[in-house]
């Protein structure tokens, strides 16, 4: 490494004070956006603040120190200092090991209401208790990328009851653990409500719910219900229990894009009484895999309702169900019901069972692959295999409440809805992604963006393998290289200046970039006022810019043909007072849009026969030409 940048690296600090004359300064990236905006936008009009809001922190010192490391490949040396200067969000996965020893809570055995606890490493709570009740209502609630392990809860407990309302309930970025929950615990109940429910890209691992517990009633309610995208893991619940009465109601229900593995429910239990309500259900293109249910099993009841029920597409693997067990009775109501067939396999049900085990599949859907079903002394109930009509039907009934249950109300609408005067669900638009900054032009330029580069990119940002920074990397890559649809034009940008530069190749540089104003009347009745159509309202293009999660601001831009772009003043349906002024976007050619796209559950329609409209997000944009 050369002096000058020895040099440098000594003045580099996060903790680094600037004057107020080098934040004037004309060599700052600020600055040099200013003179880039001016050089390729050919109207007067003012610059947005909410984009140049946006632009790199970096003072001219840091921004040249940081660009030497990138220039040299040492930026993963001062990890830190980047992501602080640059304001980067790095922060995916858990905490360093002291930090997370300084927040430790060691032990818990008495009676406790516990209402509210966020962000720390739970090492021990309940265990061993001899009756008594707890009840734990809210961990990490409503946080932003939370980092949380919950290591035991009531374990070894004698007739406790205990209950768990909520655990990471919508949080953004979460990366979660819950090691064990009543496990080898004996008489007594437990509830589990809700396992991060309505989280957003979820890093999830559940590894033990009732292990080896006898005679203890478990409830768990939802496990990452309306979550989207992320990757889960539940690896066991009620395995090796005794006479266990246990219920499951849902997993990954409504959940968009997840990727999740179930291991093992109520295996080699004994005398059980099993009932799995929901997995993947109203999902919206899962990828999921079920490995065991009540294998093993002696003299149990199992009962599971629905796998994949109303999911739309996706790939899911049902491996093992009751295999192996004696004389127990098992049913099986709905496997792959779904709205749009996708691509299943179910490989083993009953196999291998002994004595009269009574099985019971009331539906298995169309174009499925079953491989083992029922060998060596089950008796086969029944089973009823979906028709081409059925499933026709199963759409028609579905194109209500089970179909659009994961589109959020107000999220899709018609062109004719944007009506002065008119009452509308406004969807919630706010910005749920963390708080980041582009970076400079020079910096992004010496960073790799490509799968090629993923193992540099990985190292540069620190992450692990199988880590929560692992995932955001390749989910982000992966989004920016699918290949752009029918008629599209696309590009992940990472600064402002490259967004630009998109911007005006496909409009020109007379352009101007809107945004809805706030997040006032976000998830609520409003009332239209207003309404101008951009362009004189007729039919025009645009390029539209969308978040994606990843270290530093990541936007993905797409050309938009055929679109009618509108603002519209948002009004208090009460006080009839403006409250926010929305953008929307009608797109008027949606030929080429999936037939599972949600605009068209929502709205309950097909490709090319609709127009579709949706409102801006917030900190989401929209180009269009000026007028």
């Amino acid at each position: 490494m050369n002096i000058f940048l020895l040099f440098l690296l000594s003045s580099l600090s996060p903790f680094k004070v600037t004057s107020a004359h080098t934040r004037t300064n004309p060599f700052t990236p600020k600055s040099s956006l200013n003179r880039y905006w001016d050089n390729h936008i050919s109207n007067n009009l003012p610059k947005p603040n909410f984009l140049f809001s946006k632009a790199s922190p970096l003072d001219r010192v840091n921004s040249a120190i940081l660009t030497q490391l990138a220039a040299h490949n040492s930026l993963s040396a001062h990890f830190a200092s980047f992501c602080s200067l640059a304001n980067l969000y790095c922060s995916f996965d858990s905490q360093s090991a002291q930090t997370h020893q300084q927040d430790l809570v060691a032990r818990h055995f008495k009676d406790a209401n516990f209402a509210a606890y966020s962000n720390k490493n739970f090492a021990n709570y309940g265990s061993p208790q001899p009756a008594g009740g707890d009840s734990f209502k809210n961990y990490s609630d409503g946080l932003n990328s939370p980092y949380d392990s919950f290591k035991k809860y009531s374990k070894d407990a004698n007739s406790h009851s205990e209950k768990f309302t909520f655990y990471a309930h919508e949080a953004n970025v979460a990366n979660a653990s819950f090691t064990s929950y009543g496990a080898d615990s004996a008489g007594g109940s437990g509830e589990f409500t809700s396992y991060d429910d309505q989280v957003n890209v979820p890093n999830l691992r559940f590894a033990a719910y009732d292990s080896d517990a006898n005679n203890h009633r478990l409830s768990f309610i939802g496990y990452s219900h309306d979550t989207n995208s992320g990757s889960e893991t539940f690896v066991s619940y009620g395995k090796t229990g005794n006479a266990n009465p246990t219920e499951f109601s849902s997993y990954a229900e409504d959940a968009n894009i997840i990727g999740s593995g179930f291991t093992g429910y109520g295996e080699s239990g004994t005398g059980q009484n099993d009932s799995f309500k929901g997995y993947g259900q109203s999902a919206n293109n899962p990828h999921n895999n079920f490995k065991s249910y009540g294998g093993g099993g002696t003299s149990g009841i199992d009962g599971f309702s629905n796998y994949r029920s109303g999911a739309n597409v996706g790939d899911d693997s049902f491996q093992s169900y009751a295999r192996n067990s004696n004389s127990g009775k098992v049913s099986f109501s709905n496997y792959g019901k779904s709205f749009n067939p996708g691509n299943d396999s179910f490989k083993e049900y009953g196999t291998g069972s002994k004595g009269r085990t009574s099985v019971g599949f009331k539906s298995y859907g169309l174009g499925r692959n079953f491989k083992e079903y029922a060998k060596n002394g089950v008796t086969f109930a029944e089973y009823s295999s979906l028709s081409k009509e059925g499933t026709e039907a199963t759409k028609t009934e579905s194109s209500g409440s089970l179909v659009n249950k994961w589109v959020e109300p107000g999220k899709f609408f018609r062109e004719s809805m944007l009506k002065q005067g008119n009452v509308v669900v406004m969807p919630d638009i706010r910005d749920k992604m963390p708080e980041r900054s582009f970076l400079p032009r020079g910096i992004l330029s010496k960073l790799p963006f490509s799968t090629p580069g993923l193992s540099e990119l990985r190292e540069i940002f620190h992450a692990r393998d199988n880590s929560a920074m692992e995932h955001v990397l390749t989910n982000a890559l992966g989004e920016c290289e699918r290949a752009p649809s029918p008629g599209e034009t696309k590009l992940c940008v990472g600064s402002i200046e490259d967004m630009i530069d998109f911007a005006t190749s496909v409009l020109g540089h007379n352009v101007v970039v809107r945004t809805t104003e706030n997040v006032s009347g976000s998830k609520q009745k409003v009332m239209i006022g207003m309404v101008s159509g951009i362009n004189g309202g007729n039919v025009t293009k645009s390029v539209s810019c969308h978040q994606t999660l990843y270290p530093y601001l990541l936007y993905y831009c797409h050309s938009v043909p055929k679109v009618r772009v509108y603002e519209a003043d948002i009004v208090d349906v009460e006080s009839k007072s403006k409250i926010n002024q929305g953008v929307a976007i009608c797109h008027i050619d949606t030929s080429s849009w999936s037939p599972g796209h949600g605009a068209f559950m929502a709205l309950g329609s097909s490709p090319g026969k609709i127009e579709v409209c949706h409102w801006i997000f917030e900190n989401d944009m929209t180009w269009a030409i000026a007028d």
